[in-house]
């Protein structure tokens, strides 16, 4: 049996932010994905709070900006009851302006592959094709890991703490406690494929996701390369029966149903050359859980919540609380701090984040509404000051960040933006205040938590 400080259960962003964040402390890290890499993956269009905070702070942001992606400077929408699409700009916030205005259009296949690669690079021991099993328990805690190897021999290893970073999919989410609970507002499907030759907006908005609503749903379409674009139908429940039967008859009628989109893949045609040929259905069910964590295990990304795609918050969702999970366990670790307080901080900054796109993305489908009406709204719910179209870039930005402590700690700049900050200058960012009255902040270098000064 192998013992080891952390155990991390797949290798996605979330997985490899995790294990990179932990090794970089000098623990000893074992990361066990099923597959092989480079392998597929949905989830294509980011957020500049991950390219230029976490990214950094994993040391792949240079390297991510010299691999060619599509640059994205905000998001072009076709929704609610106005006839014309429009348009939100990451440089329309302060708070993102200059250096950090943008994020990218990935390929998953090179970009997680970047990722992990820079986990082993700091130190995690990574192992393709090993499935985990389950967990098991020391004690009152959760002890360690079965699973089998890349032979298909059944091993255990032991650690301190598990990461399940395994995706909705995950086998192990059950053993932290507690359950899922799925969301009555967001009960889609999504049935999704690429093309070539597709339509591009004009500058500057050429590497903007594009989201058009539809009677049955809405669809993505993001700019991958100068070519190839991932188009997608995310529909209603009511209308799921429309994705029964032939994949490729019900893509076809989808796309006969959205205009806009129509128009955009006039000259395309589908993509042939693996892993883009063929189309894929996904459940798009959004959920939360009940509990997050248990002494000894955490769960990060898809394993622990998912929310509805339209404001690409999936990969800046896995890695933040990635972060916040790798915090949590150095912190633990090193003996400073509490394990229960490095956790408590790990669950209210996630639920946090979570809830805030959760509860905006409740108003953004009441389709009968307008995008000023959208704007205003995300002012009333991040409590922002300035311009409503600044609110909502800061929102869908993943920079947005309700003020839960002015009266005590004064004006708290966004997380998001914060991550960015300390990515781009790293020490030289200086001391964070607390977001919750009494709670932690993070050390100088990002990957711990402590407690602020008196």
């Amino acid at each position: 049996m192998d013992d080891y400080d952390v155990i991390v259960v797949g290798g996605g962003p979330g997985g490899s932010t995790v294990a990179g964040l932990t090794a970089a402390e000098g623990h000893r890290v074992l990361l066990l994905d099923k597959e092989r890499f480079p392998r597929y993956q949905i989830g294509e269009s980011l957020l500049p709070a991950t390219i230029h905070g976490i990214c950094a702070l994993l040391g792949v942001r240079d390297e991510i900006e010299r691999a060619g992606f599509v640059r994205k400077r905000g998001g072009t929408f076709k929704w609610g009851t106005g006839a014309e699409p429009w348009t939100f700009s990451f440089a329309a916030s302060e708070r993102m302006a200059g250096p950090t205005s943008y994020a990218y259009q990935v390929e998953r296949t090179r970009f997680d592959t970047l990722l992990l690669d820079a986990a082993r690079r700091l130190g995690a021991e990574v192992r393709q094709g090993h499935r985990a099993l389950g967990t098991f328990r020391a004690g009152d805690r959760i002890g360690g890991v079965r699973y089998t190897d890349d032979t298909g021999h059944e091993r255990r290893a032991t650690a301190r703490f598990v990461v399940d970073a395994s995706g909705h999919g995950s086998r192990l989410h059950h053993d932290v406690g507690g359950a899922r609970e799925y969301s009555p507002h967001f009960r889609n499907l999504a049935l999704f494929g690429y093309f070539e030759g597709g339509r591009r907006m004009p500058e500057p908005g050429s590497g903007n996701i594009l989201c058009v609503s539809f009677p049955d749903g809405w669809f993505w379409y993001i700019p991958l390369s100068d070519t190839l674009t991932s188009v997608g139908a995310v529909v209603k429940h009511e209308s799921a029966d429309k994705v029964q039967g032939d994949p490729d008859t019900a893509y076809t009628a989808l796309i006969g149903a959205c205009p806009l989109i129509g128009e955009f893949l006039r000259d395309a045609r589908r993509a042939t050359e693996p892993p883009y040929d063929r189309l894929r259905v996904r459940k798009d069910y959004s959920y939360d859980r009940t509990v997050l964590w248990c002494p000894g295990m955490v769960l990060v990304g898809d394993a622990a919540c998912f929310i509805d795609p339209v404001f690409s918050s999936g990969v800046h969702l896995a890695t933040y609380s990635a972060l916040l999970a790798a915090r949590s366990i150095n912190g633990a670790l090193s003996g400073l701090v509490d394990e229960n307080r490095c956790f408590a901080e790990f669950e209210a900054r996630y639920r946090r984040e979570f809830g805030l796109f959760r509860d905006f993305l409740i108003t953004f489908y009441e389709l009968d509404t307008d995008e000023d009406d959208y704007f205003r709204h995300a002012r009333r719910l991040t409590s922002h000051h300035g311009a409503a179209d600044e609110a909502f870039a800061d929102l869908v930005g993943g920079v947005s960040s309700k003020d839960f402590s002015r009266k005590m700690f004064g004006d708290v700049l966004a997380e998001g933006v914060q991550l960015q900050l300390r990515g781009l200058l790293g020490d030289a960012a200086g001391d964070e205040p607390p977001m919750f009255p009494g709670g932690l902040v993070p050390t100088a270098d990002g990957r711990r938590w402590r407690v602020p000064d008196a």
